[in-house]
Parts: structure tokens; sequence; C-alpha cells
């Protein structure tokens, strides 16, 4: 009892010292400065309130402790740099459920360069990867911190449709999506693009037709590719008849089951085309792009007759006949939800759930609270944006980008005035601006909520990303289900012990993922950067030197759960940082005393 109280006491003191935004350290004049030089052993950038010498001093005592264990040095580490840093002692004891976290820490597991990675749906740590041009391997996911890699054999694809894809920087296979009953239909679907004139099974109606006030021979070719000579399909796949039960198909059916749904794009540009079934609908959700390179000149996102520049709700297990079909104009083997928002508005397509999208690129349902469908969506010269989809709802390209009210360049199709629409605005994004100067261009990737335990301090956050400069992005919600976000940038580490080496941006601690294609989440809900440099999943704070109070550091070998009380885990935290914050000091005074005489 007299220990607890001891520590009571004591913490309290502690709180009252790091209240403020102070340097903790005995010899800082109290308010952290500019650093010359990044610190390399305390991994810290910016200011400070310890220089080089003083680091390499906390460097000699922590070797001289001689910690074998690695979770011990860890500690160490973690604790005698922070003692002396700012960035974490004014906050140490606070609540950081209101803090931002201090980084990202990042593992390199994988070198190869995939634009979508799906978990497994039976649940367990497998997932699916696929490359853009059109190969997809299933792989086992390492557990994090284990120093295992991500162990693809590319001889062994699960299915290659690469013959009959188109691919180049703005096409390919751009999504999966698993049938919510996989486990017993063995059904999955695949989203992609094709060239008319390479593959004959590239068919459908074109988006430029006389419906939409769109002639396909007045637009002349776009660098050389005819009006509707690319399309966008959703296909139907399967691995019935490759094994005993779906769950253990290693390999699929190489054959397409049925073509859902094919349309012709009147330009080149414009990819979009990710899908994703609704985890309580079961419908499946296809992000359509506006089809054109720039300006959506004939305003196709807003208009109601077209499917371009939309986001699509269809039903794939009530499958009407090729006369029905007919009858009702689709655009393949599919049927409309009767709950779809044509109902309430006569002049909506029946396909559609959202309107007034550029180019949507990586949306997901927050596994928590699956009303929560967030997008980003690509802008053209000036913002990109992250968007809450809802129902029935216009978001406004090309009446607005962003914000800001759009001005295209030509506008043979007409144009929406800002009077006759009720847009949605983003609920977070950036300016190009922000990120043109370092990158020299701009395009967003859409994330999740991370609902991972790995990083209890990013728990409920939003992470998401930009294509070219690999940002880190993380929106908060001001309070929970108010869809009111700030959103902020914060910087990335690679972990010290970490699977592959990472690269780094010149002059810098910041690991240089090249262009980012993709998030991902597995079934763990871990969350992974999918870039062309290779797979990064998101790691324990710890293992990157930052701090979070709330990280419980457990055996890798055994992930088992932690036993100790909430209580215990506080006096452990509060003792194990008196203790060493005690001993730095104290070597320090020894060391300075030495000095003197």
């Amino acid at each position: 009892m007299s220990c607890i109280l001891c520590l009571f006491f004591v913490s309290h003191l502690l709180k009252f010292s790091l209240s403020r935004a102070v340097c903790t350290n005995s010899t800082a004049s109290g308010i952290p400065s500019e650093i010359d030089d990044p610190l390399k052993f305390c991994s810290y950038n910016g200011k400070a309130c310890c220089d080089i010498s003083e680091e390499a001093w906390i460097k000699i005592q922590i070797q001289e402790l001689n910690a074998t264990d690695p979770k011990c040095a860890s500690y160490l580490n973690s604790i005698l740099c922070n003692t002396s840093d700012d960035q974490f002692s004014a906050e140490f004891f606070n609540n950081e459920q209101t803090l931002l976290p201090k980084g990202l820490c990042l593992e390199k597991i994988g070198n190869g360069s995939y634009v979508t990675m799906v978990p497994h749906p039976d649940g367990s740590n497998r997932a699916f990867y696929a490359n853009v041009q059109g190969k997809i391997w299933m792989a086992k996911v390492p557990v994090e911190g284990s120093n295992e890699m991500l162990k693809i054999d590319e001889s062994k694809t699960f299915l290659d449709i690469s013959d009959y894809i188109l691919y180049d920087s703005e096409h390919g296979l751009v999504g999966i999506a698993f049938h919510p009953n996989f486990a017993q239909n063995g059904r999955f679907f695949l989203s992609y693009n094709c060239d008319q004139m390479k593959n004959p099974a590239c068919t459908g109606r074109c988006a430029c037709n006389s419906d939409v006030n769109c002639d396909p021979s007045k637009l002349g070719s776009d660098h050389g590719i005819l009006p509707c000579q690319y399309h966008s399909v959703v296909a139907e796949f399967t691995v019935n008849g490759t094994s005993s039960k779906p769950s253990l198909a290693v390999s699929a059916n190489p054959y397409e089951v049925r073509r859902i749904f094919s349309i012709g794009v009147p330009y080149s540009g414009g990819h979009a085309g990710q899908i994703l079934f609704g985890p309580e609908d079961g419908y499946l959700y296809l992000m359509m792009s506006d089809g054109s390179n720039l300006d959506d000149p004939y305003n196709f996102a807003q208009n109601k007759r077209s499917l371009l520049g939309k986001i699509l709700r269809i039903d794939v297990d009530n499958i009407p006949s090729s006369k029905e079909i007919s009858g009702m104009n689709l655009w393949g083997n599919y049927s409309v939800p009767k709950d779809n928002p044509y109902l309430d508005d006569k002049e909506l397509e029946p396909e559609i759930w959202a309107i007034g999208f550029k180019n949507a690129w990586r949306c997901s349902f927050d596994s928590q609270r699956p009303s929560y469908f967030l997008c980003g969506d690509a802008g053209q010269d000036k913002y990109e944006e992250i968007d809450v989809i809802k129902k029935g709802k216009n978001y406004g390209w090309r009446v607005y980008e962003g914000p800001f009210i759009f001005h295209p360049s030509e506008s043979p199709g007409g144009n929406t005035s800002t009077s006759s629409i009720h847009p949605i605005f983003p609920v977070m994004g950036y300016n190009h601006s922000e990120i043109d100067n370092e990158s020299g261009s701009a395009s967003i990737v859409g994330g999740y909520f991370y609902r991972a335990m790995t990083d209890p301090c990013l728990y409920g956050r939003y992470l998401y990303t930009d294509m070219y400069s690999g940002s880190v992005l993380v929106g908060t919600e001001s309070s929970e289900n108010s869809g009111k976000f700030t959103s902020v940038k914060i910087p990335s580490r690679c972990a010290h012990d970490s699977p592959m080496s990472c690269s780094f941006v010149q002059g810098s601690a910041t690991p240089s993922l090249g262009y980012v294609y993709s998030l991902a989440e597995d079934n763990n809900k871990d969350i992974y950067y999918l870039t062309t440099t290779g797979v990064y999943r998101v790691s324990r704070p710890s293992r990157c030197n930052y701090l979070c109070t709330k990280e419980k550091v457990v055996s890798v070998e055994n992930k088992k759960p932690h036993s100790s009380s909430p209580l215990r885990e506080v006096i452990d935290l509060h003792l194990l940082f008196l203790v060493f914050t005690i001993q730095f000091n104290f070597l320090k005074l020894v060391s300075q005393a030495n000095l003197t005489t």
C-alpha cells in the first residue's frame, strides 16, 4: 500500500512538472530549440531539448546498462530519449484520446508492387495480392514484429487474367471483391479495363450515347484511342471445382463465369473501378470515374442519365433473364436493389447510389460503423477530397472541385448551375499546393478507419494518403458520429527492426515509399501501404521510438493477451519512467561533477 501511495504522490509531481510544453532535462532553458542535424539514435527531427552531444551521452548510458532483452532495450531507448525531448515530455501522462499520434511507424514486409490487397474471406491470416497487370497471388500475412517477410511465389498465381486486360499507367486490374458467402458459393469478382482492339470479348454499350446527349462520332480520337475503345468491366469468377471447399482453394477457375457489368468509356483517361460489397446490405458497390482526362466536357458526373462519375449499387445475387436485362436496359448481368435512390428521384438511372465524382480512388466502410462509407475523390487542378458517401447525394463535381467552384475550359455537353444542386462538401482534403511543392503532383488515395490495436493511439482515426507524395494523413472526428473531421499530416519512420530495409527520403529519416497505389486492411484490421517500392505495414509505435502510453508490449512469438490489469499497467509505466528518469539525471550529475573535478 505504501508503494502505491508513494507512486501516487510521485505521479502527481511528475504531472505538475510535465504539464507545460517545456523541456524536462536539467540543462535546457525550458524551451525546445531547433536542432541543426536530425538525431539518429533518438530519431527526432525539428525542435528538441537535446543536441547531438547529449544524444551521444544518452547512447553511452544505455549501452552501459547492457540490456540484452530487446523489449527492455526498447523501453530504455524510448524512456531515456523521451526524458530529454519535448515531443513527449509535456504530454506523457495526459489523456491521449484527444492527442494526435506523434508519427506513424512502418515495417517493410515485401518488395512486390500491388494495386490491391484483400483479406481472405475465411477470416484467416491469408490475403490476396493483385498487380495492375492482372495477376493475383494468395499468401500468408506474417505476424507484426515477427521479423518475417511476405512470401509470394510469383510462379504460383491464384489467377492470371493478364492476357485479357488493358494495362498502362491509367488502366489495368483495379479491384477484387469476394462474395459475402464465398465460403459456401466460391464466388468472387474482378474489376478491370479492356481494349476492344485487342480483346474480342471486350464488348458493351458506349457511355457516350443519345440518352446523355453525346455523339461518339463527334468526339474524335483521344491520343490515338477511339471513343469507347476502352471499357470498364466487372466479371464474376469462381473457385468451385478447384478444391473440396472454397476456403481450401489455392487457385481459381481461369474462365470468367459471367460478365456482370461492361461500359465503354468515351476518353482514354479515368480508371476508378473499385468494387466493394456492402457489409450490411450485401450489394455490390462500383466506383465509376467521369471517363475523361480533363474537365469532364460532357458533364457526365452531373448527368443523372449517365453512369459515369457515379457510385453504383447493384445486386449480383438475383440475376434476371437475358430478355429482362434487355428490357430494363441494364449494362450486364445484375438486378437493381429496390431501395436505390431512383425511387425518390425519377431522373436517376436505377443503378446510381451517389453522383458528382471525378475519379473515386479507394473507398471503404468503417468496420465498426458500417454507415460510415468514405471515399477519396481525386481532383483535377486544385483540390483532393475525402467524402462521406450517403444515399442519393451529390458530391459536386464538375460544378465544384472540392469546396471551390470549377470553371471548365470547354462544355460541349452543357453546364450545371450552382443554384440547381445541393452538394455535399468534403469532410477532409487538401489543396494541390500543399503537396505539389514536395512531389510536383497530387492525387488522393482514400483509406480506412484504423481499427487494429497494433497502434492504439491511432485507433478510430482515418488514415489516408497521396499517391505521389506518400504523405501520412490522419483524420480525427471531432466527436463520435458528428461527421466533422480535422485532418493533419504526421511524420513517419521505418521500424528499427523492420524485416526488410527501407530506403529514405534524401537527408531525412522518412521512408521513401515511391508512388502509393492503395491502402489495404487485413483480417486483424492492420493497415498496409501498397506502393511501387513494396508493401509496408503500420506497426507498433515503440519500434520507431514513438511513445504511445496505451501500447501493450507483448511477446511477438505468441502474441498472448496481456494478463496484467489496467491499474497495474499504469503503475508499471509510472514506476519505469520514474526509475529511469532518476537514474538518467543522477548519472548526468555524476558525469558533470567528474568533468568539473
